[in-house]
């Protein structure tokens, strides 16, 4: 609207004509007017508010006086607000805030004078805890709209009144902290509520507390919690998503008590809670009933397309993830919706239609309101008030507006039933879901679930049904809740049709059973397969392909997740931006304030296995190299690395600057970039600062380091580490000094540990560290040597393991037998410590295969003979890594070498002579000659 025609009364004269308690309030008290003109062009916005409060705080000597200026205040606010709203100068988002504002400020206002009154020492006396002994104070707790901050304007207010501790008042007429802050209670909502010859201000709805009308108006922290672990029910986990704490003398601390020790976990599970779905569509049956009875059709909140579908909506996906993604804890429907745009949960079509029509309806809600006052969101009947409700619209006439509320409507409930569909059963569920669950099986049971399986393409139906009838009648099912066997009972017939399309039928279904066993005792995760069948689909295509995928998703059940959102391939990490995310998620607002170390490793937990399985999904579907693979493993590695650094520095007691002058080395396959999903880190802390305490502060430092990535919390763990490479092993300090790190280098590091020093490299930690270390490293590995004796010396190391039988069978070890790939290995380390002095572009950290290639360049090896071992290296990498994948091969466990469990990859080695014989000739080459 232009600043230079605007006109005040042009504007009020253009507005009044929709709203009759408008046009009451400026008939029965014509002083508004003027006010309201001066300021019409203004939001009414709280610290206004505040102030006119204030203004009569000396005049407010009883209720009556506070009551009436609680009300004149609440006209002041609606007669703006009405006005800005119908002339376009206030958007929804104005009117929600200062309607919501209003409700704090006078909630506030009233419970401060209240308090007072009741508290003086003649009457009851201030309120002390039994236990704490300190003072309490009442916590109005605002629930649906109020909590939102998206309060309409005639609503009414849902509070929740609590209090920390039971105890006694210290006055005169000393009462339970009980009775106390009931009394209190009672005198605040008549404050708000009471019609008196003002008007009112809120009526006040306390129906949502515990128990409801018939429980006590205030109730204690104990009492809420014990309530919410025993009794609390699912309607009251989607209502107290908005729940939040706005008035009351309350610190910090005891809000964090409330919100996030108490009520959080309720409404929060820790887990991705999909059983939300069952629960919502339950509550959403029961609306919809009471529609029906009371005929509410036009109902624009609670019939079929309205507001109450849109929350539904939204609030499922934040029951489902808001336990794992703080970012949606948070109250407002709108930024909600928004977060689920951004964490692409529900498509951009769903997102735009769901806004458009959340605003239209809020708008139209609001223009219902205006009419008379009234809390109404019923369609009017009477056409003077249809044709004033469709002009406040903008549209010429009610027969225009409709068109545009049923397409909203149609929106909100196509895409309502889309994601509350009820999961449709397999088609041979009837036939299939009873076969193998009775305790005796006859012959003709047998013989019908034989042929049943052998109709639907099974070629061993009997070998299968038993698997199936052992299945039934195991330990693990008899022990399940009736709802887990009932889930169960569904999945199994739809992973039956599955299966026979697959190949290896048998292994593909057994481990199947076995991943339902293991996620069986977490029943939200059967309540995401059944909900989404197709996640269903895609998880048997990877156990048909991988053991150690089905493993992995039997550990880390919260990965089907991963599954559920992304049905095309992966694209390439972008580690930038995921770390980004990290970072976010780490030091989000809604972090917890309790317990947050162990929060905090588990996001770094479940984020690192998100993006593990990420790649693992990418890898078996084929579009995948192994080299790009362990580039990624590698780039997440060192993503954790740098974020445990900060995050265990700024967790020390004892700090001595900013940032530590400290640096992280990865040896072996960390160092060499070539990591493998179960691979372990080969760390070394190193520091540079001449601080006296220095040793002291940057142990703590590694310790907690090494903390952060192996203990294991609920989620799991990020890494196992081996910290035995660092000087003088593992009976040294944790961490070394450059100093002491590069005089052990140069005076008493043994030639393997030179030999691991070719795959170290400088992770992350402070730059200029860093460079010492690689200047240091490169010193080392560019020392003349006699290459006679590091031949020797070499030889003389592989010959020490290979004394030790490490394989006992005729299979060919991929790693240990000659042949493999420690031959490789070990020729690339001793051409790096015999001719780096020569050529020190050796000293690069690029990898086995590419260090090959440059040997052959510089003309140390055959660059056909180079060829020819990068060609079996890869090959050997790749049969191992698809074996691990597989569990197949000889694949058991020895006894453990230097207190390592040993994996050993054995497989039918005729395939590979030309390679064996290729890394063999080579080697006979470079240590013979």
């Amino acid at each position: 609207m232009s600043t230079t025609s605007y006109s005040p009364d042009a504007t009020l004269t253009a507005a009044l004509p929709f709203s009759r308690y408008a046009q009451r309030l400026l008939e029965s008290e014509p002083a508004q007017k003027g006010k309201l003109l001066k300021a019409l062009k203004f939001p009414f916005r709280k610290e206004e508010m505040q102030t006119f409060l204030t203004s009569y705080a000396q005049h407010i000597t009883n209720e009556e006086t506070l009551h009436g200026v609680l009300r004149n205040l609440r006209k002041q606010v609606i007669l703006r607000l009405f006005i800005r709203d119908i002339s376009g100068q206030a958007d929804l988002y104005e009117v929600m805030s200062s309607m919501t504002e209003l409700a704090e400020v006078t909630i506030n206002f009233a419970l401060q004078y209240h308090e007072n009154w009741l508290t003086q020492p003649e009457r009851f006396g201030l309120p002390r805890g039994e236990h704490s002994h300190g003072i309490q104070h009442l916590l109005v707790v605002a629930m649906g709209k109020l909590g939102g901050g998206e309060l309409n304007v005639s609503s009414d207010v849902d509070l929740i009144f609590v209090y920390p501790e039971e105890g006694e008042t210290n006055g005169a007429k000393s009462i339970s902290n009980h009775e106390f802050f009931a009394r209190l209670g009672r005198k605040l909502i008549a404050s708000l509520n009471d019609f008196t010859v003002d008007g009112y201000v809120f009526r006040v709805d306390m129906r949502l507390r515990p128990h409801g009308e018939s429980s006590p108006l205030a109730i204690s922290f104990p009492m809420l919690e014990e309530y919410f672990i025993k009794q609390g029910r699912e309607w009251e986990r989607h209502a107290w998503i908005k729940g939040r704490v706005i008035a009351g003398h309350a610190d910090a601390e005891t809000e964090s008590i409330l919100m996030e020790k108490i009520v959080r976990p309720f409404v929060f599970r820790k887990y991705l809670d999909f059983s939300a779905y069952e629960s919502m569509r339950s509550l959403h049956a029961q609306l919809r009933k009471e529609v029906e009875h009371r005929e509410m059709h036009d109902n624009i909140k609670l019939g079929p397309g309205g507001i109450r579908e849109i929350e539904f909506i939204t609030q499922v996906f934040q029951l489902i993830r808001g336990g794992r993604d703080v970012d949606l804890c948070i109250r407002p429907t709108l930024g909600a919706l928004q977060r689920l745009r951004k964490k692409r949960q529900l498509s951009e079509q769903a997102i735009t239609e769901l806004i458009d029509a959340y605003h239209f309806l809020r708008k139209l809600e609001h223009r219902l309101q205006y009419l008379d006052d009234q809390q109404t969101q019923t369609l009017p009947l009477n056409p003077d008030d249809q044709h004033l409700i469709a002009n406040a619209m903008g549209f010429d006439s009610y027969g225009d507006i409709m068109p545009q509320l049923d397409i909203h409507r149609r929106n909100v409930t196509r895409h309502f039933e889309l994601i509350f569909a009820v999961p449709k059963k397999s088609r041979t569920h009837d036939t299939l879901a009873y076969l193998w669950q009775t305790k005796t099986q006859d012959i003709s049971q047998t013989e019908a679930a034989a042929s049943q399986l052998s109709t639907m393409g099974f070629t061993e139906p009997a070998k299968v049904s038993e698997r199936l009838r052992l299945f039934y009648h195991s330990t693990f099912y008899q022990q399940l809740p009736e709802s887990s066997r009932q889930q169960i009972n569904t999945l199994v017939p739809l992973l039956i049709e599955l299966v026979v399309k697959l190949p290896s039928v048998e292994t593909t279904l057994e481990r199947m059973l076995q991943l339902l066993e293991k996620v069986s005792s977490q029943t939200p995760y059967l309540a995401l397969l059944l909900e989404h069948p197709h996640t269903l689909q895609r998880v048997a295509e990877l156990a048909s392909i991988s053991q150690w995928a089905s493993d992995y998703l039997g550990r880390h059940p919260i990965l089907l997740d991963e599954l559920l959102r992304h049905n095309a391939p992966h694209p390439a990490p972008d580690w930038t931006t995921l770390n980004q995310d990290l970072i976010y998620q780490l030091n989000h607002a809604n972090n917890p304030k309790n317990d947050v170390i162990e929060w905090k490793m588990d996001v770094l937990r479940h984020f690192q296995h998100a993006q593990v399985f990420r790649l693992l999904v990418t890898d078996l579907e084929g579009s995948l190299l192994l080299e790009t693979l362990s580039d990624h493993l590698t780039a997440l590695a060192d993503l954790i690395l740098e974020n445990v650094l900060n995050l265990a520095w700024s967790g020390l007691k004892k700090r001595h600057r900013e940032k530590p002058t400290f640096a992280i080395i990865g040896y072996g396959k960390l160092g060499g970039k070539e990591l493998g999903y179960a691979s372990d880190l080969d760390l070394v802390f190193l520091y540079q600062d001449d601080h006296p305490d220095s040793a002291e502060i940057y142990t703590k430092l590694g310790q907690s380091i090494n903390t952060w990535l192996t203990r294991h919390t609920s989620a799991g763990l990020l890494y196992e580490t081996d910290l035995r490479l660092r000087p003088n092993g593992a009976t040294s300090l944790l961490v070394s000094s450059m100093e002491a790190f590069a005089q052990y280098q140069h005076e008493q590091a043994w030639v393997w540990e030179h030999q691991a020093l070719t795959r170290a490299r400088f992770v992350v930690g402070d730059q200029h560290a860093g460079e010492i270390f690689e200047n240091t490293r490169k010193e080392i590995l560019c020392k003349p040597r006699d290459v006679i004796k590091l031949k020797q010396e070499i030889l003389k190391m592989r010959e020490k393991m290979l004394d030790v039988p490490l394989n006992p069978t005729a299979l060919f070890d991929i790693k240990h037998d000659r042949g493999g790939i420690i031959d490789v290995e070990f020729m690339v380390q001793y051409l790096v410590l015999g001719y780096a002095c020569q050529y020190p572009q050796l000293t690069r950290n690029i990898g086995n295969i590419a260090l090959l290639k440059l040997a052959g360049e510089l003309g140390l090896i055959s660059i056909s003979a180079a060829e020819k071992v990068r060609s079996a290296y890869r090959e050997f990498r790749r049969i191992q890594h698809r074996l691990r994948l597989n569990d197949d091969g000889d694949m058991t466990s020895n006894a453990p070498v230097d207190g390592q469990t040993q994996k050993f990859t054995r497989v039918d080695g005729s395939h590979l002579k030309d390679y064996r014989t290729a890394v063999l000739t080579l080697w006979k080459q470079v240590f013979d000659h």
